[in-house]
């Protein structure tokens, strides 16, 4: 019987994980952003010192998980597992990132949903009496991400209004049977949920649906209200995604406007910083999560949190086929103990 199951879609941890440290490592353009004051290490050049953008995201995600490692007090070798995944194919920079830490190793893709995805995974892992304590991680990188789902960034094309900025950064939380930090007490695990875009160039548009059926079921299966929560927070839908979300949500009963934002409207300053709608990417929810978020929760200026990371489920064949976009939203409950 699963006697953590609550609803169709939500489970409550009878013995919720703590997360004990976070770190972040982002790119020059997040690192001049809003949020630049959160973050562990701001990179001057994004190759980082490697050969190629991919081996730069994989460094880039490997020294997140060593500075969290550090930041909980414990080393390498007291990690169980690691659960991580990017947005390239066969999860290159995580897998070597993994191959260089050594730490046993689950590789996840949920797009850029990986982050929640993570924690979900990790958490449920924790609960489960199967470790102690592991890593939760994620990345992308800009440069990655464009060449292989858009354009050569030799093309120099012109960018759509309704596109989002592929955030450069990897966020890393350690996970622990105890803690005094915070914690998750419930996962919602979304659906994959598709309304026919079409257009990689509107990723909030083709996203926004998934992030609303998963905060429809977490509400529904845990019978909470938007006010139990101090902030409700979506991955990357950006500003056009983020709008949609709170219109298809009144829809369906429930007011988020005053307590609900959007990491990829968090992470840029969309005007000056010339990202049309947004930040996207892996990263963007694990650097805002694990850099302004995690932060304001141990500052107490945040108790309650619901993170709702957002991921397009397309590939290059997919697009170049001609087919929809499917969206996956999952949700994860944070509070303070």
């Amino acid at each position: 019987m699963a006697i953590k199951k609550i609803g169709k879609q939500t489970v409550k941890f009878e013995n919720p994980p703590y997360i004990v440290a976070t770190a972040t490592t982002v790119g020059p353009k997040e690192g001049e952003g809003p949020l630049k004051s959160y973050f562990d290490n701001i990179l001057s050049d994004d190759l980082y010192g490697e050969d190629s953008w991919e081996l730069a995201e994989s460094k880039i995600l490997r020294e997140s998980v060593k500075r969290a490692i550090q930041k909980s007090d414990k080393n390498i070798v007291d990690m169980e597992y690691m659960l991580s995944g990017d947005l390239l194919n066969q999860l290159m920079s995580t897998s070597f990132a993994a191959r260089d830490l050594g730490i046993p190793f689950f590789g996840l893709y949920g797009a850029c949903s990986t982050m929640a995805e993570s924690l979900s995974l990790g958490a449920m892992i924790i609960d489960g009496g199967y470790a102690d304590y592991l890593v939760a991680t994620t990345s992308s990188h800009f440069s990655s991400a464009e060449r292989q789902y858009r354009f050569p960034l030799e093309h120099g094309n012109q960018r759509a209004l309704t596109a989002q900025w592929t955030v450069t950064g990897s966020g890393a939380a350690i996970l622990s049977t105890n803690g005094n930090g915070p914690k998750i007490t419930h996962v919602t695990t979304g659906k994959v949920v598709d309304l026919g875009i079409k257009d990689v160039n509107n990723m909030g548009a083709a996203m926004a649906p998934s992030a609303v059926d998963t905060m429809i079921a977490h509400f529904q299966d845990t019978g909470f209200r938007p006010e139990k929560y101090d902030l409700i927070v979506t991955g990357d839908l950006g500003a056009i995604g983020k709008e949609i979300t709170e219109e298809m949500v009144f829809d369906r009963g429930y007011n988020i406007t005053k307590v609900y934002n959007d990491c990829g409207v968090l992470i840029f300053d969309n005007e000056a910083q010339d990202t049309h709608a947004g930040g996207s990417g892996c990263g963007c929810s694990a650097c805002v999560f694990c850099g302004y978020i995690y932060k304001e929760m141990i500052k107490k200026n945040l108790n309650n949190v619901l993170l709702i990371s957002t991921g397009a489920l397309l590939s290059t064949t997919s697009a170049q086929q001609g087919q929809s976009i499917p969206g996956i939203a999952h949700a994860v409950t944070i509070v303070n103990g």
